[in-house]
């Protein structure tokens, strides 16, 4: 058949999230991605204000159907972008928010939320909101770290509401 496609290759989109809450897509439409060597992407953007309108962009960027694929191939495509490698080596410190969520699991609830056991009530909360923000995964953390912060929090607050031993010595 003349001009008929002799290639399998059907172009592939990888959409992620960003910091910002936005949806950032990546299409490679004449090549599969590849890991090493990183093979960019033949278009990209970001901005789009939901997931189907980011699918629709990629489509129309390259005037066809795309098969989406995992989101690490968009967020490698944005490391590249931010001039760091596309994957994070093993050596590379883990993000701030995660390293300061207190992974370690030896870590005390007190020194996950960045407070003293004598807080009180109110401040626990404000302390436990702003770890939520650094962790939270919309807002550039982890999962994990959230929930280990979610965790600490009710940990936290049932040991200030149980009451405490009176040292009268």
């Amino acid at each position: 058949m003349p001009g008929a496609r002799t290639d399998l290759f059907a172009p592939v989109c990888s959409i992620t999230t960003t910091q910002r809450r936005r949806f950032f897509w990546a299409v490679w439409s004449s090549a599969p991605p590849s890991r090493v060597p990183f093979r960019k992407p033949d278009a990209s953007d970001g901005g789009a204000s939901t997931y189907e309108e980011a699918l629709a962009a990629a489509e129309l960027r390259i005037d066809g159907k795309v098969v989406v694929i995992d989101a690490l191939w968009a967020r490698a495509w944005i490391r590249v972008l931010r001039g760091e490698g596309p994957w994070r080596s093993s050596k590379e410190p883990a993000p701030r928010a995660t390293r300061a969520a207190g992974l370690e699991t030896n870590e005390s609830v007190w020194a996950i939320l960045g407070v003293t056991r004598d807080v009180t009530a109110v401040e626990l909360k404000l302390a436990y909101r702003k770890r939520a923000l650094e962790t939270h995964p919309d807002h550039g953390g982890n999962a994990e770290a959230f929930q280990r912060v979610v965790h600490a929090y009710r940990e936290a607050a049932l040991r200030l509401k149980k009451p405490r031993p009176r040292r009268d010595r």
